[in-house]
């Protein structure tokens, strides 16, 4: 199967990337600044604001999948509009899409969403994620729309390395008490894409982890399997701070987990085992 993989070099996508290239997938990916390090792929700038690129790009590759994980933050140009030209090329092209969007998407206001639950966004790049979803599926009724929350594994995501920094003394900031997701291992969520766009079914679907843990409890999980001084985590609430977003959102992904093999770990579970 030939495979294209959007953001490829990026913290999801070069995992996607390992695990395709391990599959035995002919694969490509795309970057926007520098390709990644994966000698057995193809590498493709792209800039999802150029449609004419990214025609371009699937006509080359030829791709039987196609994965999203590109990032573009609240741009809306990039995260907003760049997914629907992708996948009004990958209707064009007849190829599968799998497109990756986040709990953002919710305010939080009921806390717990399954995926019948409508988006109502309360920040610019939720508001983004969630019209990406709208017109991804609008132009490409098969396609796959994936919901996901904190990824975490290896110890080279962000908040990892926030909570090395913080604990080093080397950073400002805290650690939210008040702010809410359900973390879900890199490995587990590259895994269950992958798996997902094996099965003949499309929409939306929720890939996060099983525990719903604070950006703090998360941060003393990851101090103690690393050998860090949980205590010299600041706390402080989000509820306090000028940072805009929503408080407690727990993707239920119990639905999604019935169709997989792939276990969707939780973050007590994977940080302990140290993978």
């Amino acid at each position: 199967m030939r495979v294209l993989i959007l953001g490829g070099s990026g913290f999801l996508g070069s995992e996607l990337v390992r695990q395709a290239v391990a599959a035995g997938h002919l694969t490509a990916a795309t970057y926007a600044t520098k390709p990644g390090h994966t000698r057995e792929v193809g590498w493709y700038a792209l800039d999802l604001r150029d449609p004419g690129r990214i025609d371009a790009v699937m006509a080359e590759v030829g791709p039987d999948l196609v994965v999203n994980a590109s990032s573009g933050g609240a741009d809306w140009a990039v995260t907003a509009e760049g997914p629907v030209r992708l996948a009004m090329a990958s209707a064009k092209y007849g190829s599968r899409l799998v497109h990756v969007s986040s709990d953002a998407v919710f305010s939080g206001a009921r806390v717990h969403y399954d995926e019948s639950c409508l988006p109502d966004p309360i920040t610019p790049y939720g508001a983004a994620k969630a019209a990406a979803e709208t017109g991804v599926l609008l132009v490409h009724p098969q396609a796959v729309v994936a919901r996901t929350s904190l990824i975490i594994g290896r110890g080279q995501s962000l908040h990892e390395r926030a909570v090395h920094d913080l604990a080093a003394g080397t950073r400002d900031g805290v650690l939210f008490t008040d702010d809410i997701r359900c973390p879900v291992h890199v490995a587990d969520l590259a895994a269950a894409l992958l798996e997902l766009a094996s099965h003949d079914i499309s929409g939306i679907h929720h890939l996060a982890g099983a525990d719903a843990l604070s950006r703090h409890e998360l941060g003393v999980l990851i101090a103690r399997r690393d050998g860090l001084d949980p205590s010299r985590l600041p706390t402080g609430l989000r509820a306090d701070s000028t940072l805009r977003g929503a408080l407690d959102v727990r993707l239920d992904s119990r639905a999604t987990q019935r169709r997989l093999r792939t276990p969707l770990r939780g973050a007590c579970q994977f940080i302990t085992a140290k993978v």
